[in-house]
């Protein structure tokens, strides 16, 4: 069975009153479709190399997701999109990182000169100087950023969203695009996850509450109509 069956037959499993999840949000009015405007960003989130190294502590094996990524953030530069990318960094010990660097001490592969190696980008998904990088503490890319201000600054309507992890900072940024008011677009092929159940789970409900799942073929015809009419970033 393919993974996308796994999902549908996970999707068809019996809640209270012998309901069919399905049905369930069904009736609860959840699934509803968004749809993505004419002044779309990307936003890449913290793609670096401490999730693509084996051995690292983050080390999540999304290679392609990785590769999914590149070319989402190739069409992105292409059709002229506004291109934004998050990592995190950390002062010496974490303070800065409160109780969230507390409660993922892999955390620390982000303290300032600690592991550059793992904090560096990954490979084709380097910042331009021209595009934005918003360095941040927290699981979400908005949450004590100026990432919503330079959205608005730029009249950006839709956030496309790529990256990692998509049950942590993935997850939390799409949340917090939601409720500041632009529609998040969250590219299934260009986030990826350490396991396939949080991965998978976090996608569901995403798409039924917060956000836009949609496929990278999608995504990439979606730029390709709006390379002679979207502003530059």
């Amino acid at each position: 069975m393919s993974a996308p069956e796994n999902q549908a037959a996970a999707a068809s499993q019996e809640v209270a009153g012998n309901e069919s999840l399905a049905a369930n949000y069904a009736r609860g009015g959840f699934n509803q479709n968004l749809q993505p405007g004419p002044r779309p960003a990307l936003l890449v989130i913290d793609f670096v190399k401490a999730y693509l190294v084996p051995g690292s502590p983050l080390y999540a094996g999304v290679d392609a997701a990785h590769a999914a990524a590149v070319r989402l953030l190739q069409a992105a530069r292409t059709a002229g999109i506004p291109v934004l990318h998050t990592n995190v960094e950390y002062q010496p010990g974490g303070r800065n990182g409160g109780v969230f660097f507390r409660k993922v001490p892999a955390l620390k592969s982000f303290e300032a000169g600690a592991h550059p190696e793992l904090a560096a980008f990954a490979e084709g998904l380097e910042p331009l100087p021209s595009e934005t990088l918003i360095t941040k503490q927290y699981a979400s890319a908005f949450f004590g950023t100026s990432l919503a201000s330079t959205l608005t600054s730029l009249g950006v309507d839709t956030v496309l969203i790529a990256g990692v992890s998509t049950s942590g900072c993935v997850r939390a940024s799409a949340v917090d695009c939601c409720q500041h008011g632009f529609i998040p677009v969250v590219v299934r092929e260009a986030v990826g996850d350490r396991a396939p159940g949080p991965h998978e789970a976090n996608l569901f409900d995403l798409q039924a509450k917060y956000a836009e799942v949609r496929g990278l073929d999608e995504m990439l015809q979606y730029l390709g109509a709006l390379a002679n009419v979207a502003p530059s970033a």
